[in-house]
């Protein structure tokens, strides 16, 4: 499975970006895919996740009621809409594919596929 993520940038606080991650390959044995992110010196942090056939979807409490995570099964892209951005959401976000279980949900273990990085910058 190749996964390709897009859409960071540089915006100011308070303004919204689009991440896309695009998966290929043999997705079959994958049915989540999640987006996480990380700063410098630090262990990367759980952003949110989507289940591909039930649409549920899992946040971390920090972006919750700011980012919206979808799926479009027909180009098999998964999308995180991220408004209201505030400096502290600055980092490298990685989008993630697997099969986590519940309690793997929120956790690196859970995935199996990582796509690269792509950079969010956001000024006050």
């Amino acid at each position: 499975v190749q996964l390709q993520a897009s859409g960071g940038g540089l915006v100011q606080a308070g303004h919204s970006l689009r991440l896309s991650c695009a998966a290929s390959g043999r997705t079959f044995n994958s049915n989540c895919m999640g987006w996480f992110r990380q700063t410098a010196g630090k262990e990367s942090d759980f952003v949110a996740a989507i289940r591909w056939r039930s649409r549920h979807t899992f946040y971390a409490d920090s972006v919750k009621g700011r980012f919206t995570i979808s799926f479009d099964s027909a180009k098999n892209t998964v999308y995180l809409q991220m408004n209201n951005l505030n400096p502290e959401d600055t980092a490298v976000y990685y989008c993630a594919a697997g099969s986590p279980i519940l309690s793997q949900i929120r956790e690196r273990s859970g995935y199996y596929y990582w796509g690269q990085g792509t950079q969010v910058t956001v000024s006050s």
